[in-house]
């Protein structure tokens, strides 16, 4: 008994297995711990249920060490690993609860070449890896790969990431790849597909396959028209036969000179009676407004016109509406002869202005020059026996108006709103612009007596209203209606 006793001791104090023991070993444990933190920092390679307690192999190296890692992965290998320790391997799938003992691995060595091996050996196996992944994720670089199909690579465009659609070098891939990114309902994505389309594809070819898409030819036209493409535009839209739509994208960057000959090419193409009017007013408009500016800009700079010195131009004619021009014509040229390219009347007779758009703007240009005499003979009219009478096909209470708006004289303003023929208006212009005299004639007129004593008391005390409602008041001709 105390032989065999003997024997036991002898053999734990001779064997490097020792009995568990409370004691602290710092060095070998500390230099275990440091080791295993930096293994689970890069990659979490160790997982451990067990805090307490670590596994270890029969071999005395922890089970999940990068010894013990290394071993037995490299014991799985077919090629290079045959000669590996039989007993390693029967040991690596029975393991006891022993206490911790420290790697033959360390952190210096790890990064010194034994990690090459142990990455090397873990890529041919099955099982959990525990060696960190320090290259980029192969997923990743797919991205700049040519195997995307056309409806991943529209996935891919609409999560934002990186896609070159230069693989799609087929007619067909390329028409494939349009109709899966109009499936996608993603204007973006339609928009950069169009845009390769435009780069890579004749013109021919992307007009005919677009005029079967509706939606990508509406993304298309919307991006020229965004981008200033106009030339690209115009073929688009006259391929399609859009004549319509060509007179109107008339480009806004052109200058005078290129603007009027776009019109004038513009003239021959198969739009209607009424359409092919317009675009000749338009392209004879253009012409007369250069020849007007021409001749304005060198009187202004001569200085040989007092218009021009008292009210200087504020804007060129050039490109504006016909009613601006005609307003230009009737402030600068109103006294020119008909003859004449500028003249008001030679507009309004070109281009067919009506009478009532052309009295507008006359009375709105002479009011501002305070031209008053203009303004009375704009609306004097002569019968075929030669009688003069006052006659305004917009209304004598629209004049009123316009006069007021252009702070002309009560003297002026009382002559037309006498003009206005419904009583009720013209009681209610005269009150509002005090114009006393057309208000004590109107309740004259009317015979209301209590109505022009009342108005009596908003005119001043003394002044000729009030002198002039006294006498009527006094009038015994006069028969009252109240």
């Amino acid at each position: 008994m105390s032989r065999a006793r003997a024997d036991e001791e002898e053999y734990w104090h001779s064997s490097k297995f020792r009995a568990f023991t409370f004691d602290d070993e710092d060095d070998e444990l500390s230099q275990l711990k440091e080791s295993k933190r930096a293994v689970n920092s890069l990659r979490d390679i160790v997982d451990d249920d067990d805090d307490d307690l670590e596994r270890v192999s029969w071999s005395g190296e922890p089970v999940g060490s990068i010894s013990w890692s290394i071993k037995e992965t490299a014991s799985g290998s077919t090629s290079s690993l045959d000669g590996r320790d039989s007993s390693l391997q029967k040991g690596s799938s029975s393991y006891a609860v022993l206490p911790k003992q420290g790697s033959s691995y360390s952190l210096s060595s790890l990064f010194k070449g034994e990690l090459c091996f142990f990455l090397s050996a873990l890529t041919d196996t099955g099982g959990k890896s525990y060696a960190p992944e320090l290259r980029r994720p192969k997923a990743e670089y797919k991205d700049y790969s040519s195997d995307w199909s056309p409806k991943d690579t529209v996935r891919r465009m609409q999560r934002g990431k990186v896609c070159s659609l230069e693989r799609f070098r087929s007619l067909q891939d390329k028409l494939v790849l349009l109709d899966e990114a109009v499936a996608g309902h993603d204007g973006n994505v339609i928009t950069a597909v169009l845009i390769f389309l435009k780069r890579t594809l004749r013109r021919e070819i992307l007009f005919r396959e677009l005029e079967v898409r509706q939606v990508a030819l509406c993304h298309l036209i919307h991006f020229l028209r965004e981008t200033g493409e106009q030339k690209f535009l115009l073929d688009l839209l006259r391929f399609l036969d859009r004549t319509e739509e060509v007179a109107v994208s008339i480009p806004r960057s052109l200058n005078v000179e290129k603007r009027r000959e776009f019109l004038k090419s513009c003239i021959g193409l198969p739009f209607s009676a009424e359409d092919t009017s317009h675009i000749q007013d338009h392209y004879t408009l253009l012409e007369r407004q250069i020849i007007i500016e021409a001749n304005d800009r060198h009187l202004e700079m001569a200085g040989q016109s007092e218009l021009f010195r008292k009210y200087p131009r504020k804007a060129s004619i050039l490109n504006m509406p016909l009613v601006t021009t005609l307003f230009y014509s009737c402030f600068y040229h109103y006294t020119e002869a008909e003859g004449t390219f500028s003249s008001p009347s030679n507009l309004k007779k070109t281009f067919k202005i009506p009478d009532k758009q052309y009295v507008l703007t006359a009375l709105a240009a002479r009011a501002k020059l305070r031209a008053w005499g203009d303004v009375d003979a704009l609306f004097t009219t002569k019968n075929w026996l030669g009688y003069t009478k006052k006659k305004a096909p917009i209304g004598f209470h629209r004049v009123v108006e316009i006069l007021q708006r252009n702070s002309a004289p009560v003297q002026v303003l009382q002559e037309y709103v006498r003009l206005v023929e419904d009583v009720e208006t013209r009681l209610s212009l005269a009150t509002k612009y005090k114009c006393h005299d057309v208000v004590i004639e109107t309740y004259r007129d009317l015979k209301d007596r209590i109505q022009l004593i009342a108005y009596k008391s908003k005119v001043e005390r003394g002044s000729a209203e009030d002198e002039k409602i006294n006498s009527i008041l006094n009038n015994m001709q006069i028969r009252w209606k109240n």
